[in-house]
């Protein structure tokens, strides 16, 4: 099992360490033989396009724009996500229930549905093809998913911890902030690590809705796509940098990660 597992992880990798090889070669290499040829000569291997694709300005300010739309698109859905949850989980208000069934009814609405009528309100207020209008489209399609699993994972905290801490004193944002919050990291830290992924690897909202003067890095990338051809050698390294933070993201919060997922699984 152990000797199937990796060779399916290998398999499963393949992809993305041709893609690193890939942009370690020059130009002429890549056009004249596969990555695969780097095996047999390693010479081929060269920092080259790295080196030019940070010194494009493009590329680099399209990773700074990647950034500012994917770093407050993530913690709007974690604010906003987290207090929802808790108060659909324990406060108590009119039409509670039916409330948390238009949030779950939302989670099956497409986002293709929703960019014509979105594209005339924010042409309407101003927002077009700006970052704040990228930033609140993607927090406001997060937002039900994020509610749906916070407010089940709060759900789950036992009564009677919550009532003890009301017996102490505390008022429900010292409730929120000093025993759901902690109690509730790991699934707050694996969906942040999913919207922070959706939102970074996402291309067709960031292709309608961002400034074209300075696109995300999907946008930035797509458009080095040539007529007659794949400009390679800048494709190559630009894609392999754009998934660097992600997979640092992930590797940091890994442990959390697994908590989050697993948790409700046993008791």
């Amino acid at each position: 099992m152990r000797v199937f597992l990796v060779l399916v992880g290998l398999f499963w990798l393949m992809p993305t360490v041709g893609l690193l090889l890939s942009s370690l070669r020059s130009p002429t290499d890549i056009s004249e033989s596969g990555w695969w040829q780097v095996f047999t000569s390693p010479a081929q291997l060269t920092v080259e396009n790295y080196s030019a694709i940070l010194s494009n300005e493009t590329i680099t300010g399209s990773l700074f724009s990647t950034i500012l739309i994917t770093v407050p698109a993530t913690l709007l859905v974690l604010v906003i996500g987290s207090l929802a949850g808790y108060a659909f989980a324990w406060l108590d208000f009119p039409g509670r229930d039916w409330w948390f069934l238009v949030v779950v009814g939302l989670l099956v609405v497409p986002v293709q549905v929703a960019l014509i009528p979105v594209s005339k309100l924010f042409g309407t207020i101003g927002i077009f093809e700006t970052t704040l209008g990228v930033v609140l489209f993607h927090t406001a399609f997060g937002l039900p998913f994020a509610i749906f699993l916070l407010r089940n994972f709060f759900a789950e905290i036992p009564k009677e911890l919550l009532e003890a801490a009301r017996l102490d004193g505390a008022g429900e944002i010292r409730l929120f902030t000093r025993v759901v919050m902690p109690l509730g990291g790991p699934a707050i830290a694996s969906l942040g690590i999913f919207q922070f992924l959706w939102v970074w690897n996402d291309m067709l909202v960031a292709l309608i809705f961002a400034d074209s003067e300075s696109p995300p890095i999907t946008v930035a990338l797509q458009q080095q796509v040539r007529q007659f051809g794949n400009n390679i050698d800048v494709l190559a390294p630009g894609a392999f940098l754009s998934m660097l933070i992600p997979l640092v993201v992930f590797f940091a919060f890994q442990r959390q990660f697994v908590s989050g997922v697993m948790a409700g699984a046993v008791k």
